[in-house]
């Protein structure tokens, strides 16, 4: 079964879809009406989804910041929401081209990745925690489903791009724990492309999502790390280097499997 049919059955099972919201057979998780998406809850998603948060969510509905990850210390690392509102840009393009096969956007924010894949015929579908994100993710021509990456998914085994941008190498605060999880998901001849920060960084904390005026959501654990702290945690989790490039002062790297060393032969 394709990576498009497990997803179209799911939706099936999970309750029904608005037609608006179907593109290239993925669905959203529910039923789409108007850009609300109503999603299965479980007890676990909603005690672990901070970009809930209400400026998170403010700002995705004006589509723009302020806005910042706080860490407990006071140091506030500022989010580009104006770019993630708006259309793929050039950087954001370098990375579409590398793309291949069935595409997962893992975090995929308010969707301009899944929604320029979507407009081009790709098959692609964005998960995210967040149901504005999703909201607004169906409401601009994207598949997305309200969910965590570390939730079951559909077409688990079977993506042949993922996709962790925007600094969501940071997701759940532990990159070698991500990087396995999403070798679960991946083909075996899978591509992950990853967005590092640009500066030489390799740091775990907990964060909140602070509008720099005073309101700021419940804290959850991050991480940072530049291209030599991935590079060095890919090869933790059997990932292996392809390519490195910057684009737009943005640094990327993509990555596959390494493959599995040949079992020495045994003389008779």
């Amino acid at each position: 079964m394709s990576t498009a049919e497990t997803v179209r059955d799911e939706a099936v099972r999970e309750g029904s879809v608005h037609d608006g919201a179907v593109r290239e057979g993925f669905v959203p998780d529910g039923s789409a009406h108007d850009g609300a998406v109503r999603e299965r809850t479980t007890s676990g998603r909603r005690a672990a989804a901070p970009w809930h948060a209400d400026p998170y969510v403010r700002a995705l509905h004006a589509g723009r910041g302020p806005l910042f990850l706080r860490r407990a210390d006071g140091w506030m690392l500022p989010l580009d929401v104006e770019r993630w509102c708006a259309d793929a840009d050039a950087a954001d393009r370098t990375v579409l081209r590398r793309c291949q096969g069935p595409i997962l956007d893992i975090g995929c924010g308010p969707g301009r990745l899944v929604a320029a894949l979507a407009l081009h015929g790709r098959p692609c579908l964005g998960i995210d925690v967040s149901q504005a994100a999703v909201a607004r993710t169906v409401r601009a021509g994207g598949p997305a489903l309200c969910r965590s990456v570390f939730e079951p998914l559909p077409g688990e085994g079977r993506w042949g791009t993922a996709l962790l941008i925007d600094g969501n190498i940071g997701i759940g605060g532990d990159p070698h724990a991500l990087l396995a999880r999403v070798a679960q998901l991946m083909a075996p001849d899978g591509l992950l492309i990853v967005e590092t920060a640009a500066a030489d960084v390799d740091e775990r904390v907990r964060v909140r999502v602070d509008d720099g005026r005073g309101d700021a959501g419940t804290a959850f654990p991050w991480a940072r790390v530049g291209v030599r702290a991935l590079l060095h945690h890919a090869h933790v989790a059997g990932w292996s280097p392809v390519e490195q490039w910057t684009a737009r002062d943005r640094d990327f790297v993509s990555l596959r499997r390494t493959p599995p060393l040949p079992r020495p032969t045994t003389e008779r």
